[in-house]
């Protein structure tokens, strides 16, 4: 669907629910759990209640997308998705650099429910080719990834998975719809952790999915029985925090260039992993697909102790999540990758020097200050 507005306007103005009973300009919480079924039947598990809605219909708008449903949490959203888009006997194609949690989900779950998968190299988009069997029915990327930040080519995997006739995922967390839009690229379903950027403030859980109607129908039904949707009262939260995403990621993207920067100039920062950098190796790719800009996340790894840089910083803090207002930091190995095998971890270039970066809305010559004398 074309946007008749910019991000920002709808941001504001997009899904709110009117009230007919007082004209407030905000939309009313209604945290019942009990409604009279006379025309529809709403209940909390079906997705259906008035707050669920306007959060739906807000991230939509913002991508572009028909239609979307709001989750407890972004596993919820993830693992509910391609739970209802496949089953026992299906293939699965994923790009192996994914956030930890994905990654530990479907090696653990889809054995044991019969669903075979294959983890091919983002690089070259013929990689996701190549792995297609008959039996594939998806593929799923994430772009940037967590914590490498690398980047996938969005409409080439998009245009595969077209070809073949597959449905195409993407987790979007990291990009938010502020700088990408993947159904503008072809992809068919859209994910977010909605704990981060969306939500904003480190305060609040929840998930998205956006497709097609259909599609989220389809999403729909499987959710119903998994149990995985949001409270009222939380959505009204999420909904309040998107009116501000937009001058939020703005400014997180703006601060993340300035320290990527200096990080890559600095002598005692072996290396830096962030998209709007010439050297790094997909900028091209990543200046095609991040039209809003390139996010607010930054990965590097220090030349000295870890333990003893992240203690000495004094605005910057350790946590474990990412995307709100507030600058935080985290050591990949013990927070995101945790559950993965130092093999797995070494396999996927996380070496335990590696810190990820939440870049937050303060001043930025005064968070480069906080890592210079931390270093």
């Amino acid at each position: 669907m074309k946007q008749k507005h910019s991000k920002r306007t709808l941001a504001v103005q997009a899904g709110t629910q009117e009230d007919k009973l007082y004209g407030g300009r905000v939309s009313p919480v209604f945290t019942s759990s009990a409604y009279d079924y006379e025309q529809e039947v709403r209940y909390p598990r079906y997705f259906n209640t008035p707050n669920q809605a306007a959060v739906a219909r807000k991230m939509a708008a913002l991508e572009n997308a028909e239609d979307g449903l709001v989750f407890s949490t972004g596993m919820a959203a993830i693992m509910t998705s391609l739970l209802s888009l496949v089953k026992e006997g299906d293939h699965v194609v994923f790009q192996e650099d994914l956030y930890g949690g994905t990654y530990h989900s479907i090696l653990n779950e889809f054995p044991r429910l019969g669903i075979a998968f294959s983890l091919v190299d983002y690089a070259d988009p013929k990689n996701f080719e190549k792995a297609i069997t008959k039996k594939t029915k998806a593929i799923y990327i994430e772009t940037p990834s967590n914590p490498l930040l690398k980047i996938t080519d969005i409409a080439a995997v998009a245009k595969i998975a077209r070809k073949h006739k597959l449905v195409s995922l993407i987790d979007n967390t990291f990009a938010s719809p502020v700088n990408q839009n993947p159904i503008d690229m072809g992809i068919d379903v859209v994910l977010h952790s909605g704990t981060k950027y969306v939500g904003g403030h480190s305060d609040l859980m929840c998930g998205i999915a956006l497709s097609t109607k259909k599609v989220i129908e389809r999403i729909k039904s499987s959710g119903m029985h998994f149990g995985g949707s949001l409270d009222s009262q939380t959505c009204a939260l999420v909904e309040r925090s998107l009116k501000t995403i937009v001058l939020r990621v703005q400014q997180q993207n703006e601060n993340a260039m300035s320290i990527a920067s200096f990080l890559e100039k600095e002598s005692r920062i072996n290396n830096v992993y962030y998209p709007g950098l010439k050297k790094h190796p997909n900028h091209a790719v990543a200046r095609k697909q991040m039209t809003g800009g390139f996010g607010g996340m930054v990965s590097f790894e220090v030349k000295g102790d870890v333990d003893k840089f992240l203690g000495k910083l004094k605005l910057i803090h350790r946590a474990v999540s990412l995307g709100g207002v507030e600058s935080t930091i985290c050591s990949s190995v013990r927070t995101s990758h945790a559950k993965l095998t130092p093999a797995e971890r070494k396999k996927a270039g996380i070496s335990d020097k590696l810190l990820r970066f939440s870049v937050g809305i303060e001043d930025a010559d005064d968070l480069i200050a906080d890592i210079r004398q931390a270093l």
